[in-house]
C-alpha cells in the first residue's frame, strides 16, 4: 500500500502503510496524534492519543492516561480520504514512520501554507 498527498502543487506517494499523524492544537499547543492504517478499503483510524485536555480536545469517556497519553481507540469505518487543513497557528501536520517524522511541506517538496492537503489511499497499479 502507499499513502498520497494531494496538494496544489500536485500529489505524493509514500510507500508505507502503517504510519502517525501528529499536530499540535492551536490553541492549547498540546499534540494529538493519531495512528492510521492505509488499506485496501481506505483510511483506517487505528488509535488516537492526546497528551492533555482542553477547548475541542476533550478524550472520550473510553481514553485511558498511560504514559502521560489518554489514549483511546476511534469507532469509525475506513475512510477514502482524509482533509488536512492547515490554519498557519500551530505548526504544521506531521506523518511519522519507523521513528522518524516529515512536515507536509517536506513530504510534498514545497510550502503547504494556509492550503488543504488531501491523503488517501494511492491507486497502486
Amino acid at each position: 500500500m502507499s499513502l498520497c498527498f494531494a496538494t496544489a502543487g500536485g500529489v505524493k506517494a509514500l510507500a508505507l502503510s502503517a504510519f502517525t499523524l501528529v499536530w499540535t492544537h492551536s490553541i492549547e499547543k498540546i499534540d494529538w496524534q493519531e495512528d492510521w492504517r492505509a488499506t485496501p478499503v481506505g483510511l483506517e483510524l487505528v488509535q488516537a492519543r492526546v497528551k492533555g485536555t482542553g477547548a475541542g480536545m476533550e478524550p472520550p469517556p473510553e481514553a485511558r492516561l498511560v504514559d502521560g497519553w489518554f489514549q483511546w481507540q476511534p469507532k469509525r469505518r475506513p475512510m477514502q480520504e482524509v482533509v488536512l487543513g492547515n490554519s498557519g497557528a500551530a505548526g504544521e501536520w506531521r506523518v511519522c514512520h519507523d521513528g522518524q517524522c516529515q512536515t507536509l511541506s517536506e513530504i510534498v517538496g514545497h510550502q503547504i501554507g494556509a492550503n488543504v492537503t488531501r491523503m488517501s489511499v494511492c491507486n497502486d497499479p
